[in-house]
Formats: structure tokens, C-alpha cells, sequence
């Protein structure tokens, strides 16, 4: 049985729109607020992240919102306290995004069960090998309707990419640079890469993440993959306006191509 995230990647055809944000960031109590705002706001899945105090990929800004949300209190088991209501008020696509450490801590079986009790679709741990996954965790996800969710780099080998395709649901995600989370490095220098993912044919869309910040970026990478994730450039807007999440409204439409000033 498909889940939400499945079906969202095989319905229609217009460029998806992701945006990760740190739970338990800038409020203890705002994830699950923001998570309805921005499907509100015509966001077509989440990526929520649990923070860590030891991230391998994640930029200043990022690292930044992982510390306030540990300093606000924000832990696994705070956040699927959280996740209770996460289904009476939102139904797009979820993913958790974190590292395996805390989910070592708290249990794999535990976590991917407590993912699959709220309403999680996918789950991405970048540190997660892939062979221990096949090997051990493969068969909880399948049974629990959790997607997993790998990434794949510019120097990712073409055979390695075709594993991580097999073994993925969902989708892939796409890393744009080799650099972390929150460059603004050009992504015109990677139109190869991304024309050579979408020639391999794969049986899982990509969504690409890493230096999405504005319309032009977003533009670019979803000429070639389903869909892009904006991380950090939100945490920036969400940082910057201490709350009134409506001033977030003009940043979130040019992804939409409305016309609003920003």
C-alpha cells in the first residue's frame, strides 16, 4: 500500500515544493503549528528535522536551530508527544530527518514503530549505512509503510546510486554540491550531475536540496528532478521574524511564482 509520500510523487506533474524545518525551532511548541501553516501556504510535503548536537552535513543556520531547539527542550520522545495530532490538522507528506545516534538511543524498532503510530510517510538518516539497513531495518520499514529516504551526492558512483534506487521508496534525495547545507554556491556548475541523474532513468523521482534560496534555484533544480527542498534558507526567514509567520507568506510564494514583492 502506497503512503502519502508515494502518491504525492506519482500525482500531477508541477515542480514539488519541500521545506525542512528543525522541531522544537524557534519555540519548543511550534512544530506542529508551522507544519499546518505551511500547508496553509501550498507546501507539498515536510521535512522535520530532530536535532542533534553532532550533525554531519548541516550549515550554520541549521546547526544553529538544532542548538535552540536541544536548549528549548526539544528531544524523540518530546517530539512524538508532538506528533500525536500530527494527522488531525496536517495531510501532507512527513519526514523526520536526523541522525541514527538518538534513534540508537531511544531503539530502532521503537522509533520506526513511533514514526508509523503518528503518521510519518518517510524517514532520512544520513548517517544510516546502507548495507546495515538492508540487512536489519529494510524489513521494519516495509512493514510499517515508512519510506526511506537516501542521499546521493555529485560524487556518488553510478552503481552506488543504482543500490541506493533499489533500496529507496519515495524518492531520492539529490544533494546539489558537495559543500553543506545553506552554500549559495551556483548551481549552473551542476547541470551535468543533474542531467546525468535523469538520464540513469530511476525507478524513484529525486528531490533536490542544498543551496535552494530563491525562485532562480528552485527553477533550476526542478528542471531536472520532481521537486526541490528549501532547509535552510527557511530557517533564515523563520529566524528573521520572530514569529509572524505571516511575513513568511512573500518568501514562500516565489517558489510559486505568485506575485508578491519579497
Amino acid at each position: 500500500m502506497k503512503n502519502r509520500l508515494q502518491t504525492l510523487m506519482e500525482k500531477g506533474s508541477k515542480p514539488l515544493l519541500s521545506i525542512y524545518y528543525t522541531a522544537g525551532f524557534p519555540t519548543l511548541d511550534a512544530t506542529i503549528s508551522l507544519a499546518e501553516f505551511l500547508e496553509q501556504q501550498g507546501v507539498d510535503s515536510l521535512e522535520i528535522g530532530f536535532p542533534f548536537s553532532d550533525p554531519l552535513a548541516d550549515g550554520p543556520l541549521i546547526q544553529a536551530s538544532s542548538s535552540q531547539a536541544i536548549e528549548n527542550g526539544m528531544t524523540l520522545s518530546v517530539l512524538f508527544e508532538q506528533l500525536k495530532n500530527l494527522r488531525d490538522r496536517v495531510t501532507i507528506p512527513v519526514v523526520l530527518m536526523g541522525y541514527l545516534n538518538p534513534v540508537l538511543q531511544m531503539g530502532e524498532i521503537a522509533f520506526l514503530e513511533a514514526c508509523a503510530q503518528v503518521g510519518v510517510d518517510g524517514v532520512l538518516l544520513p548517517d544510516l549505512p546502507l548495507d546495515y539497513f538492508e540487512k536489519n531495518l529494510k524489513i521494519h520499514y516495509d512493514r510499517l509503510g515508512i519510506a526511506p529516504i537516501f542521499l546521493i551526492t555529485p560524487e556518488t558512483a553510478e552503481a552506488r546510486i543504482r543500490e541506493i534506487d533499489r533500496l529507496s521508496e519515495g524518492f531520492m534525495y539529490q544533494v546539489a554540491s558537495n559543500s553543506i547545507t545553506g552554500s549559495e554556491a551556483s548551481l549552473t556548475a551542476q547541470t551535468a550531475y543533474f542531467e546525468r541523474i535523469a538520464a540513469m532513468q530511476l525507478r524513484n523521482p529525486c528531490l533536490t536540496g542544498f543551496g535552494i534560496h530563491n525562485r532562480e534555484t528552485f527553477e533550476l533544480a526542478t528542471t531536472y528532478s520532481r521537486g526541490a527542498i528549501v532547509g535552510s534558507a527557511f530557517i533564515k526567514q523563520l529566524q528573521a521574524q520572530e514569529g509572524d509567520w505571516e511575513k513568511l507568506v512573500p518568501f514562500l510564494n516565489q517558489f510559486r511564482n505568485k506575485e508578491l514583492i519579497l
